[in-house]
């Protein structure tokens, strides 16, 4: 059984002079260079959250807000594209604030050479995606790089969405007794692209589970109010949420 108790570690200094791959891959590097060089220079309240949003109140409203950004290669994998992945990361991200998404922007960087059917593909995925999800893509941007200066397609999705009334998830709630509830398989999206990338057969079909969140988590809300914290895992898979949300809360788990 899974369990919250007492527990501190602090991060050791990084000596690391240039940035590594390792950096962006949401362990244990990404999280201190975030720590270590990122947030001291953002240094806010809401920064301080350390959530996969910001959250803030407007006029009486409660609102997250979030943004990610999406590099994976292949453009497309077993179960999904990088555009489908872009919509329903943002969408996950606000829905692990609480939030009931409602807008999302697309920013698309594009490398000269990609072909217009292929981006087709995916600006139409992107669409099914949201309607899926329930929300609207109203905004974006879009910029073309010189061949050879990017990887076919980066697309940045930015989202905004409403907490209802009540709602306070975070990753500091985390109390003890708390019980860690994973509602699929593991590592299913990451084994599935790096197959795909790699021609490596593992056996079987792996496929991506990616999917918009937003509409399980409202099913929760409605058959518990007693849910502390939310995330998805996704860059560092479940190893790295429950070390974020362990530190966030000076708290350890029990797997």
């Amino acid at each position: 059984m899974n369990s919250i108790e007492h527990f501190s570690c602090p991060l050791l200094k990084d000596d690391h002079q240039q940035i590594l791959l390792a950096h962006g891959a949401g362990g244990t590097l990404s999280q201190k260079l975030l720590q270590q060089l990122i947030w001291p220079h953002f240094d806010n309240p809401l920064i301080r959250q350390q959530h996969d949003g910001a959250m803030f109140d407007i006029d009486g409203l409660h609102l997250a807000f979030s943004t990610d950004s999406y590099v994976v290669q292949p453009l497309f994998f077993p179960g999904g594209d990088i555009g489908e992945l872009a919509v329903n990361g943002t969408v996950n991200d606000l829905a692990m604030c609480g939030a009931q998404p409602l807008y999302l922007s697309c920013g698309l960087i594009i490398e000269e050479g990609l072909e217009m059917e292929c981006l087709q593909r995916i600006i139409a995925s992107m669409q099914r995606a949201g309607q899926r999800a329930g929300v609207q893509i109203v905004t974006g941007d879009t910029k073309v790089v010189d061949k050879g200066k990017g990887d076919k397609l980066f697309i940045n999705t930015s989202g905004i969405g409403v907490i209802p009334a009540g709602r306070n998830i975070s990753p500091m709630n985390c109390q003890i007794g708390d019980q860690v509830i994973i509602s699929g398989g593991i590592a299913e999206h990451g084994m599935a692209v790096m197959s795909s990338r790699e021609g490596i057969n593992f056996g079987g079909d792996i496929s991506s589970d990616t999917a918009a969140l937003n509409h399980l988590v409202e099913r929760m809300f409605a058959a518990s109010a007693k849910i502390h914290v939310l995330r998805d895992p996704t860059r560092g898979g479940v190893a790295s949420s429950l070390n974020e949300i362990a530190q966030a809360a000076q708290l350890g788990i029990t797997i």
